[in-house]
């Protein structure tokens, strides 16, 4: 059994921002192609902000409802590793790109993740974010982690929603996923004003030590029972 939660530091902005994810040791970066968020990127953006990613760090493309060409314009320039989608698309449209994905799935019942593992079973794993009506993410808050079934046929869990360096190791102990996702947990304030899509390298760190914490404790807490 594994005991390393892996992590993704999601509505990166700014080139310094995912060197900071990088050097801190995430494993995955995320890029918001949702005009409507604030943590949105243009392509021309996006590719400045990964120039320097270097190799076995993933970057991961986040939609909600595009159409095929803005994906593809995507993909054609900017490198992009995995797909994400958080909106209403199907399997057939997910999988269509030449490209592993993920589907995101606003938790409101326990089998709401059942249910998406067999709807999506192209998928590479199920990200797990709060329902908030009209949000199709990225909303800050927390859903009640005891929904998520602990159960060997689901696909891989990644969790988001709300996840900060203060509740991240109570969150992993809980549902014990195979990824954690952060965005706004780890952004700068300013005036005490959250500056979205600006991280805070600090609390980048802060995160992913708290993540290695729990991993840690779990792997001393198994080796001590055999």
């Amino acid at each position: 059994m594994s005991f390393r939660t892996r992590t993704k530091i999601c509505g990166l902005t700014r080139a310094e921002d995912a060197l900071a994810a990088v050097d801190a040791g995430a494993d995955a970066l995320g890029l918001v192609f949702y005009p409507p968020s604030p943590r949105a990127v243009t392509i021309e953006q996006a590719a400045e902000v990964v120039a320097d990613v270097p190799a076995f760090v993933s970057v991961t493309a986040l939609f909600v409802n595009p159409t095929v060409e803005q994906v593809q314009s995507v993909l054609d320039a900017v490198r992009i590793d995995l797909l994400q989608f958080h909106g209403d698309e199907d399997e057939a449209f997910c999988a269509q790109f030449n490209r592993p994905y993920i589907k995101a799935i606003r938790v409101r019942q326990a089998s709401d993740v059942v249910a998406s593992c067999v709807r999506f079973p192209s998928a590479l794993a199920v990200l797990l974010d709060s329902y908030k009506p009209g949000v199709p993410g990225g909303t800050g808050e927390t859903f009640d982690w005891s929904l998520v079934p602990q159960s060997d046929d689901l696909k891989p869990i990644i969790l988001a929603g709300g996840l900060n360096p203060n509740n991240v190791a109570f969150a992993i102990e809980q549902v014990k996923p195979f990824a954690v996702d952060i965005s706004g947990g780890v952004e700068a304030t300013l005036d005490g004003v959250e500056q979205k899509g600006v991280k805070d390298p600090g609390k980048i760190n802060a995160f992913l030590d708290e993540v290695y914490r729990v991993d840690a404790n779990t792997r001393k807490i198994s080796s001590n029972k055999h």
